[in-house]
């Protein structure tokens, strides 16, 4: 279990110092290509979730955030982590949903600045792709894997 908790903190590490290098090393709405026509580095500050809605309610994505990362860390010590993937899975999710709660609490909005090119999508940070491969991860497991599972058993 410890194992899962040090992968979710290496990817808070990333997360923060990815922020901490866009926030020293651009001005706010500065942006640079990184591959043209594909993805570009843009530094903004969110104050709400993809799109910007919900901006400026904060209070909300505290009590979200605390909710949800409370219900993950009983869930996984009441039931333990079934298999590989979910373990993994539980850390990319918890790693995301803290690393975008470290940046609400600190500085009362989320540093963003991946944005790609090519389709009009939100901009985003290392914390929503931590989210997303965790949600993906575990949609994987639920379809492919845990209802072989509960037939082996």
């Amino acid at each position: 279990m410890i194992v899962y908790y040090i992968f979710a903190i290496l990817l808070i590490i990333v997360d923060q110092l990815t922020k901490y290098g866009i926030v020293q090393n651009f001005k706010l709405h500065e942006m640079r290509e990184v591959i043209p026509g594909v993805l570009s580095l843009f530094y903004i500050q969110n104050q709400g979730a993809a799109w910007g809605i919900f901006e400026g309610r904060m209070i909300f994505f505290f009590l979200i955030t605390v909710v949800v990362v409370g219900g993950m860390i009983y869930s996984v010590h009441k039931q333990g982590l079934q298999h590989k993937l979910v373990g993994i899975s539980f850390s990319f999710i918890l790693s995301g949903a803290l690393g975008n709660f470290i940046d609400r609490m600190r500085l009362g909005y989320v540093v963003d600045m991946f944005k790609l090119d090519f389709i009009n999508f939100p901009i985003f940070n290392v914390a929503d792709m931590c989210l997303t491969v965790g949600v993906i991860l575990m949609v994987i497991y639920i379809i492919f894997i845990e209802e072989d599972e509960k037939k082996i058993s």
